[in-house]
């Protein structure tokens, strides 16, 4: 059994090098049966040709139908144009067709945004990279030599809280309980190091807690206020928020479908657990319209980092670490890269989510899906976002 948040090694080595940052996988879930495929939408620009939107949309169609999950709302945005789709319900039960305007949780997505504020940090000269988390957060392990940098690069050798068995086992007796991010770290604070810093990689949300507690810290602001003021206000996301006291999403929304905690073959509703598992590693909330302008920021630094701040990100990613790295696979300062696309995958009980854009193609893909159920595709086990992910690739790679 996976512990949410942990990385997986799926099809594409987590489509970003990043896998599902939310998710305890059961072996043998799978999501309720699910309407026809007739129940799908597509939004073409008048520039896109009919067999591509063709193409774009039976990809969304097979993929549900071959994962089992309620729906999947996801977009293309090229030179060519750009086209919306959808397919499936949006909630399990209904008939509610997803929409763009539907909020969802991000999940691991929230690390993109939390690694962009520590470098708005570091500019303003606020933070350095090379500082050690023990100046802000003592009595971790690693904690007097591992840094900022190597927090958010995931090479801190700190563990991930998510995989401490009693963590696991309270998160799921009550999903709906708030978690502070002192008692999250605190999971870990006693345990070993997975290994000294810069000597390896492991895909730890323990490491993006701990930097939202330095942000907080620093700022001398709640986590919600910096998030808005920082990111989502600048960028006019004005349906994006970092909920922090409540586990309602706000209307209109997705339902999402989880088999995490749940006995081997069911799932349950997941759209009120709490997002508190997951702090700055994954709680935001937000819709594909303002994912959109979130992708056009990150992937170009504009109206949240200068040039040189974003050619450091760019130039971040550690690619020499094995087996988690490669000549085309890697991570670094908040970001993944598989081949030419470069991104984060994200996922919270309940949700799965993907970003990912292409230099060469100059185009930006996002999906998002209210089940975080894994199920087999093509001999490899997947999640819902990253396989719709993969499938979209596909047709443009």
């Amino acid at each position: 059994m996976r512990s949410p948040l942990d990385t997986r090694r799926h099809a594409r080595l987590a489509a970003l090098a990043v896998a599902s940052a939310l998710v305890l996988v059961s072996a043998g879930c799978s999501a309720e049966p699910t309407p026809a495929d007739s129940d799908s939408t597509t939004s073409p620009t008048h520039t896109l040709d009919a067999a591509t939107i063709e193409q774009f949309q039976k990809a969304l169609d097979d993929t549900r139908a071959a994962g089992g999950f309620p729906g999947v709302i996801a977009t293309v945005i090229s030179p060519q144009g750009t086209w919306i789709g959808t397919s499936g319900v949006a909630a399990a039960g209904t008939d509610r067709i997803p929409t763009p305007t539907d909020r969802t949780r991000v999940g691991s997505l929230t690390k993109t945004m939390t690694a962009t504020i520590v470098l708005q940090l570091v500019e303003e000269g606020e933070v350095s990279l090379d500082d050690t988390i023990e100046e802000y957060v003592p009595g971790m392990p690693n904690g007097d030599i591992a840094t900022l940098r190597q927090l958010t690069d995931m090479s801190s050798g700190i563990p991930s809280y998510t995989g401490d068995p009693q963590w696991q086992q309270q998160a799921f007796a009550d999903p709906e309980k708030h978690w502070t991010p002192e008692e999250l770290v605190g999971f870990v604070k006693d345990a070993p190091a997975d290994f000294a810093p810069g000597q390896g990689w492991a895909y730890s949300n323990t490491n993006y807690v701990l930097l939202g507690m330095v942000i907080e810290q620093v700022t001398g602001q709640p986590i919600t206020d910096v998030f808005a003021q920082r990111i989502f206000e600048p960028l006019g996301m004005t349906d994006t928020s970092f909920p922090t006291d409540t586990n309602a999403l706000p209307d209109p929304h997705l339902d999402g479908v989880t088999g995490q905690g749940q006995p081997d073959g069911q799932t349950a509703d997941a759209t009120n657990f709490s997002p508190s598992i997951a702090y700055t590693a994954g709680e935001v909330i937000s819709t594909l319209e303002d994912l959109q302008k979130w992708g056009d920021a990150l992937f170009t630094g504009e109206g949240i980092l200068n040039s040189d701040t974003q050619q450091l990100r760019r130039e971040s990613v550690i690619r020499d670490i094995p087996p988690a790295y490669s000549d085309t696979v890697g991570y670094g300062l908040g970001i993944g890269v598989h081949g030419d696309w470069w991104g984060h995958d994200g996922a919270i009980p309940g949700y799965t989510t993907s970003l990912s854009y292409s230099d060469a193609l100059d185009t930006t893909i996002i999906v998002i899906t209210n089940s975080d159920v894994p199920f087999d595709i093509a001999g490899a086990t997947a999640t819902p976002a990253p396989a719709v992910l993969a499938a979209l690739t596909a047709l443009l790679d």
